[in-house]
């Protein structure tokens, strides 16, 4: 009885605590089944695994991602990331967490509303979470369960096929725009189930085809026409006009306790607060070009140790100039040559090293950003200079960064003034001949702290150019990482369908192998 309690708390996302502290209630769990289910609550719980918890957030976006694409940097053994070593686990993390919850919960969603009339709207939003969950699980392994994810209670097949990342990446631009077009004229009643719209259709047609627009943009290393047919698809449609528009999640209220916090904050502020600290090249990389976002990305506190829910918790200072990012590949091991005292800018302590400030990416209660207007102006002017989109790149440049900088008003701060943005822009011009390199550069400090997604388009840009570690026992060669590897049991309990999604990898399941949309 107490087992069947527990899960039934999970599924309608309460949490742990919200069901312990009220025993077995009045509530008969062998009851519960697909006919009487609040399936309402069950696209919330699609939502919170859509913005993550801090299990695979620490494990794939933290630790390694943060780490490789020098976001932040770390001394301790066990942040892999920042040496290209490797963990198994770790690697694992977002299959182990997506496969059996949040991927199961939306494949389990879809079937229960797909031939119901009353629930057509609610049908079309699961679509679009479904291709937001998938497209970072595809961008993150390669080949992955697909078609038959999630499938065996309905279908009985236990052990599903690999479907290739160039099939599902066709699949998940087809549901974005069969659930855009279906939405048209459409209104919904699910109200407060929707943590991210509250049912308000429009913003969700527009949540579809700004998705297609970073998707389209995806491919354009491997299909640069198909790229640009779904790039003006996803203009046609209608993006985001701005930030207010964004795809989003608040976390008001929120704890350490649960999931209710944003998933990257809890780690920072709370999990594992003195385990890394902010990149050099990230710092420098905003100090040389006198980026006003500095003092909105970074702090130096005096004990960053001392986590959020202790009275003795600081802000710190945030001031751009106190600002000092830490170098990627070194440890604390006296007498190696990578310790971090010897290094030749050391500031004397690891309290002298940036933190992430905790005005805004690491407050529990930050928005998560899922997709959002300034990446979309990114994004075309991308398109626009490669000639696929009619506009100016610089228009569409200039119009993310300054989204981009206006984004620190969401996390209900005072953010930056048009006058420190005009200033940065002026300081920093657009120039067509470095326009990929600008554009994409702008993209990566824009998706800070939505480390999947910085990711993605680090692999696909180019930019910025990282310089790389090539520290001691790593497994890459020097090389940083260019996907995670499968979880190893599924060499074991699903060998034919693994062996074969291995067999399409140009260096097998490795990290140094590269995605069907990363061409070399």
């Amino acid at each position: 009885m107490k087992t069947k309690l527990l899960y039934l708390c999970a599924v309608l996302g309460l949490g742990l605590s919200s069901c312990t502290k009220f025993g077995d209630v009045n509530v008969d769990p062998e009851a519960i089944g697909k006919d009487n289910m609040d399936y309402k609550l069950i696209f919330t719980n699609v939502q919170q695994y859509g913005y993550g918890t801090e299990y695979e957030a620490w494990r794939n976006g933290l630790i390694y991602i943060s780490t490789m694409i020098q976001h932040t940097a770390s001394v301790e053994s066990y942040w892999n990331g920042d040496k290209y070593t490797y963990s198994a686990g770790y690697n694992a993390a977002y299959w182990d967490r997506m496969y059996p919850n949040g991927i199961r919960d939306v494949v389990d969603l879809m079937e229960n509303w797909k031939d119901k009339e009353n629930f057509y709207t609610e049908y079309q939003m699961a679509r679009i979470m479904k291709v937001l969950i998938f497209h970072r699980m595809t961008d993150l392994y390669g080949d992955v369960p697909y078609s038959e994810a999630g499938q065996a209670f309905y279908s009985g097949k236990g052990y599903p096929v690999y479907d290739t990342q160039e099939s599902i990446y066709l699949d998940m631009l087809k549901e974005l725009k069969e659930a855009a077009t279906n939405l048209n004229g459409k209104t919904s009643t699910i109200g407060n189930a929707d943590i991210i719209y509250k049912g308000d259709v429009v913003k969700w047609q527009k949540f579809a085809y700004s998705m297609m627009l970073r998707l389209g943009m995806r491919l354009s290393k491997v299909n640069a026409e198909l790229a640009k047919t779904w790039v003006n698809t996803a203009v046609s449609g209608g993006l985001f006009t701005s930030n207010d528009e964004s795809a989003l999640v608040l976390h008001p209220g929120a704890v350490t306790a649960n999931n209710s916090a944003e998933p990257f904050a809890k780690i920072y502020a709370h999990e594992d607060p003195n385990a890394y600290r902010m990149s050099e090249s990230f710092i420098n990389l905003l100090k040389n070009t006198n980026d006003p976002r500095l003092r909105f990305i970074s702090t130096v506190v005096a004990d960053p140790a001392i986590k959020v829910d202790d009275s003795r918790w600081s802000r710190g200072d945030t001031a751009a100039s106190k600002q000092v990012g830490m170098p990627n590949g070194y440890d604390q091991i006296k007498g190696g040559a990578t310790f971090i005292e010897d290094y030749p800018l050391y500031p004397g302590a690891m309290n002298k090293y940036s933190v992430v400030n905790r005005y805004t990416y690491a407050r529990l209660d930050a928005p998560t950003f899922l997709v959002t207007y300034a990446e979309n102006q990114l994004l075309l002017a991308e398109a626009a200079h490669r000639g696929w989109i009619s506009g100016s790149a610089k228009n569409y440049y200039e119009a993310g960064v300054q989204a981009a900088m206006k984004q620190f008003a969401q996390f209900s701060i005072a953010g930056i003034d048009d006058g420190a943005i005009a200033r940065y822009l002026t300081q920093n011009p657009f120039v067509e001949s470095k326009a990929l390199e600008q554009i994409n550069t702008q993209y990566y400090i824009n998706t800070f702290s939505d480390e999947y997604e910085s990711f993605a388009n680090w692999r696909r840009s180019g930019y910025p150019v990282l310089k790389q570690v090539n520290y001691i026992g790593n497994a890459t060669n020097g090389t940083i990482p260019r996907r995670f590897t499968y979880p190893t049991e599924e060499g074991t309990v699903n060998a034919t369908n693994y062996q074969q999604a291995v067999s399409r990898l140009d260096k097998g399941d490795q990290m140094t192998s590269r995605v069907w949309w990363d061409k070399q």
